[in-house]
This record gives structure tokens, sequence and C-alpha cells, in this order.
């Protein structure tokens, strides 16, 4: 990503510290394009170490001396449900630079992307509620007392967002943040950052939250990003992005031992049993599939079905996924958009080629559709592949792309086998008429989700994260908010005789009645 001046006419976008937008320093810029047509839609600030030390700066003046950390949690609710019903006033405007910028159709954004991401920032602002306070048992050794635990805020917080469902990944990193009375400096993906700085700049316009509360900077991030974490004055960082980048951001934070959740990469199962309703169940695979053209982190991408269904679901499949539109994400009629930039698309074709070298069968897709509407975009076909190994790079590495493995297996014990045969665990689904052998299968998988007859719904009173090499903590829910609280325990000794304390037998040397 080359770095540039600002002399564009094309709309600029700056960072938001401390309540202000500014410019980067030296006016550095970089240019956001869009997947669908390659065309430059904005000039974005590029932060530099010393912008990144003035947003800390703010966020930490935020915390330690401004009202928010000590703002009763109840009008902190009161609050983010306020800002969540200005923003639905804005969703339209939302949707349509969330399909702009990212790619993704628009029908996705308009009637789920958005109206989710909505939906959270109220669940929020309801769990926001919760007191801090949690009682203990009371306890009468050694002496009678009573104990609770105290929830802080952590202090804080670095958030970094990927550009897939940027959206709704803004929302569930600022919304647990902000409830719990932490201060921000928010990091969004250069390659589609456009969504979170609109919704900045609504926070910022709705005049809700202190100066200094939530921070915005932009820019690469291997320098950004990484000074940002690597920061003595950030004491939580939140990443959601690829294992690798996770990897890298535990080592950089872990000599100031900062807080880490990590919400990483995913090789998601589809275990379609031998009793599924093969009309649900083959749409919710495909759905778990190409949603958003594979580019989510708990996309179904391995599907394993049995082998007395195997033929008549490859045939259903292949069938059905002709019938996806890939086009411009602006018509409501597309089912599949581009992907995020030629380098993503470059990317997933290797993939393709590995497959087909490994041994795999090429049933559909594997391509670039052609013609003029796909000449200036990102766009590949919807891709399945069958008689898939499981020990494949194909079915054991993230591609993060439309690019379906379908793999076949003999029993419910060797299903269950083969989907945990993976250094991920983020998600999966059961697809079956029997729930109470779903459930059994559900408990067996190691993972962070399971959706029983569904894929890729996200509740935002539930917590989400991953087993393994898909990330550390949760995020949503109760666990979600917990993430963003220290506990401290406070204890209340009710005995009042001297006599009677756990010292006066036990540490301290006897005294007279005088002393």
């Amino acid at each position: 990503m080359a770095l540039e001046p600002s002399n564009s006419d094309l709309p600029s976008h700056g960072l938001y510290i401390n309540g202000a937008w500014r410019d980067a320093e030296g006016e550095r810029t970089f240019t956001v394009t869009e997947p669908a047509t390659g065309a430059a839609l904005a000039r974005v600030a590029s932060a530099s170490r010393a912008d990144v030390d003035q947003a800390v700066a703010a966020a930490r003046a935020a915390f330690d001396h401004g009202p928010w950390p000590h703002t009763p949690y109840y009008e902190r609710a009161k609050i983010l449900q306020q800002l969540a019903k200005l923003l639905e006033e804005r969703a339209p405007e939302l949707a349509e630079l969330e399909s702009r910028d990212g790619g993704v159709p628009l029908r996705a954004t308009t009637f789920n992307d958005i109206p989710l991401g909505l939906h959270m920032l109220h669940t929020f602002g309801e769990l926001a509620r919760r007191s801090p306070y949690e009682p203990l048992p009371w306890t009468d050794f050694p002496t009678l007392a009573w104990s609770f635990v105290w929830r802080q805020p952590y202090g804080v917080c670095a958030q970094i967002i990927p550009w897939n469902f940027a959206f709704c990944m803004a929302i569930w990193k600022l919304g647990p943040a902000l409830a719990t009375g932490n201060t921000v400096i928010f990091k969004p993906s250069s390659l589609a950052p456009l969504t979170s700085i609109a919704l900045v700049k609504m926070i910022d316009e709705s005049g809700l939250l202190p100066r200094g509360v939530v921070n915005l900077v932009t820019g690469p991030g291997g320098e950004t990003g990484e000074y940002l974490v690597s920061h003595p004055n950030v004491d939580k960082v939140a990443f959601t992005g690829s294992t690798e980048v996770g990897r890298k951001i535990m080592s950089i934070a872990a000599p100031h031992l900062k807080k880490v959740t990590l919400e990483l990469g995913g090789k998601s199962p589809s275990i379609l049993l031998p009793d599924a309703d093969l009309d649900k169940a083959v749409d919710g695979a495909l759905f778990g599939m190409f949603y958003h053209a594979g580019q989510l982190c708990e996309a179904g991408t391995r599907c394993f079905v049995p082998a007395s269904l195997y033929d008549e679901v490859i045939e259903r499949m292949v069938a059905r996924t002709r019938q996806f539109r890939v086009g411009d994400p602006l018509d409501l009629a597309t089912d599949i958009g581009p992907l995020i930039s030629f380098k993503q698309r470059d990317s997933v074709e290797r993939y393709i080629q590995l497959g087909r070298a490994e041994g795999a069968q090429l049933a559909l897709g594997g391509a670039r559709p052609s013609g003029p509407l796909y000449d200036q975009g990102s766009y590949l076909e919807p891709t399945i592949f069958t008689h898939v190994n499981n020990t494949s790079r194909l079915a054991q590495e993230e591609i993060f792309g439309p690019v379906f493995a379908v793999i076949r297996y003999d029993d419910i014990g060797e299903a269950i086998t083969l989907a945990n045969d993976s250094r991920y665990g983020l998600a999966g689904s059961i697809w079956s008429q029997d729930y109470q052998l779903a459930l059994e299968v559900a408990r067996r998988l190691r993972t962070g989700t399971v959706w029983i007859n569904d894929h890729h719904v996200l509740n935002p009173y539930a917590p989400f994260g991953g087993f393994k090499e898909s990330g550390t903590g949760r995020e949503m829910g109760v666990a979600g908010l917990l993430e963003y609280t220290q506990a401290t325990h406070i204890h209340v000794d009710f005995q009042q005789n001297r006599a009677g304390k756990l010292w006066w037998d036990a540490l301290l040397p006897p005294v007279d009645d005088e002393g």
C-alpha cells in the first residue's frame, strides 16, 4: 500500500483523536479502492507513530481523569442505546457504504449485516445494565465477613478489526469496551476502513461520549497496528484477523503483559448427518460457505457428507450453486460479490491450483467470470471440490474465498474425528432431523460455536470465539463484557473484637490488656 500526499479530489478522511478530526503527520494518506470496479473511493489518513502516541495519550487521559470509567453503568447503558437509535436512522447509508467498501452484496448489508450490528449495539446497551457488583457467600471463617467482587474497566484498549464484516466487527469491539467504561483506540483495516470511519463520525456527531473515549487511527497494520499494540500505555488489545498476525500480536504484547483477546482463523466444518433434510441442509451448507464469498472466519469451508448421500448431495450442491448470481454488489439481485482485492483473488486462485494438484476433483467453478461487468473487479466463481482428502492443504488451510471442500465419511464417529482434525476450532454446523443425535455430536466438536440446522447466526447474547489456533478469549455476551473488566475482591470483616481477629492468635505476639 503506497503512501501518497493528500492532493486529490477524492473524499478524504482524517484521524479522530481527543474529540477532533485532524490530518496525519506529514499529511500522509493512502487510497481505498472499490473491489467491484478497482476505482478509487477515498483517501484516508495514514497515522505515524507520533499520531498513535497522541491517540493513546488522549485515551489514557480520558480513562485516568475523565468521567467515563466512573459514569454509572445504567447511564452508559442509556448512552449506548441512544447511539444505536441514531445509527438506525443512517442504516441505508451504512449498508451502501459497506457494499462499496467491502464488495459485500447490498442485499446482505441491508437485510443482515447492518441490522445485526445495530442489534448488537442495542444488546451491549442492555448488558451494560448489569451491575458491576457480584455478591459472594457470607463467611464465618476465620470471622464473620462479607465479600463481593467489583468489576472495574480494564483501561485503555487497542482494538484492531479486519476488512470483512466491517460494521459488525466494529460494533462488537467498541460495544463491550464502552459498556464497561473503557477508553478505546480503534484501528480498522486499510482495505475497507470507510464504514468504521463513518461509524466514528456518527459517534462524534452524536455528542454522547466524552472527549477522548473513542479515538480512531488508520494506516497499515505492519506499522500503525504493531506500534499501537506495543505501546506501553495500552492496557488491553483486542484483535480479529489471521492466526499468523494473532501470534505476532501476542508476542508484541507480551513484554508489558497486556491483556489480549484474539478472534482468529477458522476451517469450520458443516456435517450432514444421514437423516438430514437435504433441501434445507444443502442450502444451509452453501450459505455457510458462500456468504460474503467465503470471506468469513467462521465460514463452513469443509462439508462432511455420508457416503450413502455423497453423490446426491454433490449433484444438488452443483445445481444450486449454478443459480447463484455473481455480480455488482450494489445490485440487489447479486448473491456473491467480488473478493476484497486482486491480491486476495490471486491467493485463492493458488489454492484452486493446489487442490487440483493434490488430486481433488473440481466439480464447479475455479475460474474468473467473463464479461464486461467483471473485467475491472476482483471477481471469482464459487468453486466446489469433491473427493477432498481431509489431510490436504485444501482442507486444512484457511483460504478465505469461495472454495468449498466436500469430504466423504462412512460413519458419524469418523465425521466427528475428521471435523476435529484441524488446528482451528472456531465454529461448525450440524444438519439433522434428530435433535438428540445432533446435540450429542455438537458436544463432541472442539469448537467455539456449533449451529444445528443453521450457520452464520451470531447471537450477541452468546459468547463467540475459538478453540486451538482460532483464538483466545470470547467476544459478545456476558463473557465478552467480562473480557473488558478486571475483578477486585473486596472483603469487609465484621469482627469488632480485637481478640477475635485472625491475627490475634495466629500471627501477632500477645499483648497485655492495657496494651
